[in-house]
């Protein structure tokens, strides 16, 4: 998948990510906050979405974190989900990394079914 090592992508991925955290913290906390997401949770989400298979096997976290960033970020730009069911999903989730796990297997899974690429199983 090509899409995960867009460094383009990933650093819109960046700045998106980074929003739907802080949206969602916000929401949680009822205040508003701005975080950032480390890379270490954006890379043990997409290894434990089962996405490290589709990579290099020489990859630092940051760029399993850039992956990452870059798969959300071609999700959203091609309207495959919302930024407000994003930030849901990570209200909705017990840890971090849970959440954006949950979003990263979301994210292969619509591409999949848009036929936008071939997503391999």
């Amino acid at each position: 998948m090509q899409v995960l090592t867009d460094r383009k992508l990933a650093a819109l991925g960046d700045a998106y990510v980074n929003f739907a955290y802080s949206l969602a913290l916000s929401n949680k906390t009822g205040k508003p906050c701005g975080k950032k997401v480390k890379g270490t949770a954006l890379a043990d989400a997409l290894r434990k979405a089962g996405l490290r298979t589709f990579l290099p096997s020489r990859m630092d976290r940051h760029s399993l974190s850039d992956a990452a960033e870059a798969l959300l970020a071609y999700a959203w730009l091609h309207n495959l989900f919302t930024l407000e069911d994003n930030v849901e999903t990570l209200v909705q989730s017990d840890t971090l990394e849970n959440g954006l796990s949950q979003l990263l297997l979301k994210a292969k899974e619509r591409i999949k079914l848009s036929g936008l690429f071939p997503v391999p199983y």
